[in-house]
């Protein structure tokens, strides 16, 4: 018994939010980012793509390559708002689904063909959303998710196209290797240097070479080469908020400290917010004194998962809620107010430095574990927190709508 896996994903997804809000850009090379010299592409249209244009691009040179082009900056909340409406009408209709990133999904219909047919239910959901939701949307169906994503990446956009069981490597032989998700510009450019261009010929090579080349990477390897893929469709659950909280062995009025412990405590819980591909419009930081007189303050700011900026915003709450003359028991952070996106193409006004740092950070984090690599100004209190604080052995608090 095979299963059928259905992917969708919104096509040019920022681009079509912005013509849906103003027709007049329809047909227009559109790029969305940031303004300036630092400014960053966080999405372009299909036209701007023949340029050469592509997301996380300095603005200045996707300019250079399309100077036609039409430059509007990002609207987060107009993107959750469209994200939120399609989640609404899949959700309504769909048996079980998962909402992989901001305008993406993922629906397990195995078994469907017994009664109706999959694909012919995916091509009726498909249209259901561009009526609804007035946006373009491209689909795919298969035996699994690896497959399916590929297959809808490979035919968008208005990609409405099923890959029949059995087809699947059929499909996958002439792909170039870096159509495959998760194979990066490294292990392609290894890959390269290894004489493989193609997933057939990553085929040829036997799981032994690959492991010895890559390591544990080798094994997905030669999972992907085969189409191979049996993770499972998670169900979409809506969370709420990410929060992470430390009490001391010692009371303490330390600044400097605490400061470095908070800095510690964004750290991680940023890094799971990228994890789950979202970003956050919410801080909260909490102080409990040594009478256990508990106070938090809040502020809302644009949508970011960056470290940078959000340890700012929780010094900036962490000073105005401060009294120096009180001993602290306990300091916590809470970032919530989430919509689904990639803080890659979301910092529409970030440098792209900044954003090939934080992915290298979190490659290195997703690999070798979140407190492998820390700031500098945090490394003594990590030690310390691990000998007399629960930071990172302790629970992060996730509040989930059922």
């Amino acid at each position: 018994m095979y299963r059928s896996i259905l992917h969708l994903d919104l096509d040019a997804f920022f681009v079509s939010v912005e013509r849906r809000k103003n027709p007049s850009l329809n047909g227009l090379p559109l790029i969305v980012g940031g303004s300036g010299r630092r400014g960053v592409v966080a999405a372009c249209s299909y036209e701007a793509r023949k340029f050469g244009v592509r997301s996380a691009m300095p603005m200045y040179q996707a300019l250079q390559l399309c100077p036609q082009a039409k430059v509007v900056s990002g609207d987060m909340e107009a993107y959750s708002h469209y994200s939120h409406l399609v989640t609404e009408i899949i959700a309504d209709r769909a048996p079980l689904f998962e909402k992989s990133s901001i305008d993406e999904f993922y629906i397990d219909l195995s078994g469907m063909d017994k009664f109706f047919g999959a694909f012919r239910w995916a091509k009726e959901l498909r249209q259901v959303i561009i009526r609804e939701s007035g946006l373009p949307i491209s689909m795919a169906l298969s035996v699994n998710k690896l497959v399916s994503k590929v297959a809808t990446g490979e035919y968008k956009p208005n990609a409405e196209v099923e890959i029949p069981p059995g087809k699947e490597g059929d499909f996958f032989a002439p792909l170039a290797i870096e159509k495959l998700p998760m194979v990066g510009q490294h292990t392609t450019q290894a890959l390269h240097e290894l004489g493989v261009r193609t997933v057939l010929h990553l085929r040829a090579i036997s799981l032994e070479e690959l492991t010895r080349a890559f390591g544990k990477s080798g094994q997905s390897l030669w999972n992907k080469a085969r189409a191979l893929d049996d993770s499972p469709v998670v169900p979409y659950r809506d969370q709420k908020s990410i929060s992470t909280e430390s009490t001391f062995s010692h009371d303490t009025v330390d600044a400097a400290r605490l400061k470095s412990i908070l800095m510690a405590m964004v750290e991680k819980i940023t890094f799971q917010l990228r994890e789950q591909h979202k970003l956050t419009a919410c801080v909260t930081v909490k102080i409990r004194y040594s009478d256990f007189e508990t106070v938090s303050k809040q502020r809302h700011i644009d949508f970011t998962s960056a470290d940078h900026e959000i340890v700012g915003v929780a010094f900036e709450l962490f000073e105005q809620l401060r009294d120096r003359k009180r001993l602290i028991r306990l300091i916590g952070v809470r970032l919530s107010s989430f919509v689904h996106g990639h803080h890659q193409i979301h910092l529409f006004n970030d440098t792209e430095d900044n954003l090939n740092l934080y992915g290298a950070l979190d490659y290195i984090k997703h690999k070798h574990g979140v407190d492998k690599i820390v700031r500098a100004s945090t490394v003594d209190v990590n030690k310390r927190l691990r000998e007399e604080v629960n930071l990172f052995n302790g629970k992060v608090i996730s509040k989930k709508k059922s």
